[in-house]
């Protein structure tokens, strides 16, 4: 990558931004010495082609407004070169910067909405969720971070959590939610075709499982999988309820990340699942955070009578 940041790729682009504008340039004053050329007998000449018998293209220049608003185009990008960035590191007269701005109307924005974050991120999580004030804010904030994976009403998709029902990989309660979204997740569940033995155990595990939710499975080779589930049990448990602690799925309900079937039930088991949830501490701030986990918490919950806090 230290090719693309040394000083020669700012040298080549700047000299083909202003090749191409002199270039333009160049191509409107040939065009604008070109004169209506007439023949012997009065008649414009054309180009000498002609369409549907008798539509003549005339070799005319183009009208002067028309090059003049051409001229000017080429006058304004030079003067914007001038005091914008544009020409390779050249920062501009003006010194202007899209970081800049941006650090600027931060600023602006926690001058302005700071106080308001600061009150909300003192109340307790569940009084903030049934605050309409705070649930609005909480819905625009998942809008815009979460529901490309979660889906715009957070049902979720597959390989990604619905919150709206009460099943939690890592538990439910408002401050572990807030923890998620702070420092993120990172769950792995690893290939165990291996450990099983083959394909043939696979399957019987995969029976098994299914059997812990009382979806349809062969009796027999639940029989045989009970045993070699054994190899799963450190992580999912005994029973199959699950480690919120490790964030292994409870098995016995009807929730599935990537769905119920056999087949999908032998894919996890044979090649492992690896699901990252991003952290969001440091980009958005504990306040934003503490309003984002108490929108999540209220679409699973139902948030008491909000109170005034002073």
């Amino acid at each position: 990558m230290a090719d693309f940041t040394s000083g020669f790729w700012s040298i080549y682009i700047s000299v083909l931004t202003l090749v191409g504008i002199i270039a333009c340039a160049f191509l409107l004053w040939s065009q604008s010495t070109v004169k209506i050329n007439r023949d012997a007998d009065g008649k414009t000449m054309t180009t000498g082609h002609e369409w549907d018998e008798g539509l003549e293209e005339m070799n005319n220049p183009m009208p002067r407004w028309w090059m003049w608003l051409f001229y000017i185009t080429i006058v304004f990008g030079l003067i914007y070169l001038a005091l914008y960035p544009g020409l390779g590191s050249y920062a501009g007269k003006l010194g202007w910067a899209s970081k800049g701005q941006y650090e600027e109307e931060i600023k602006m924005a926690d001058a302005e909405y700071g106080p308001l974050f600061e009150k909300f991120q003192k109340t307790d999580l569940k009084l903030l969720a049934a605050d309409p004030q705070a649930h609005a804010m909480g819905e625009r904030l998942f809008l815009t971070y979460c529901s490309q994976c979660h889906g715009s009403d957070a049902r979720g998709n597959k390989g990604y959590p619905n919150l709206t029902d009460s099943d939690w990989l890592y538990g439910g309660e408002p401050e572990t939610i807030k923890t998620t979204l702070l420092k993120g997740r990172n769950g792995i569940m690893p290939p165990m075709g291996a450990a099983l033995g083959g394909e043939k155990e696979i399957d019987h595990v995969a029976h098994y499982v299914a059997s812990l939710s009382n979806s349809s499975a062969d009796p027999i080779k639940v029989a045989f999988g009970k045993e070699k589930f054994a190899a799963c049990a450190t992580c999912h448990g005994a029973d199959g309820k699950g480690n919120p602690a490790l964030g292994a799925p409870n098995l016995t309900d009807k929730t599935w990340l990537y769905g119920g079937s056999i087949a999908t039930i032998s894919e996890t088991i044979r090649g492992g699942r690896n699901n990252v949830m991003p952290a969001f501490g440091e980009f958005l701030g504990d306040a934003k955070v503490h309003l984002l986990a108490a929108y999540v918490w209220s679409m699973s919950n139902k948030p008491a009578a909000s109170t005034e806090q002073k």
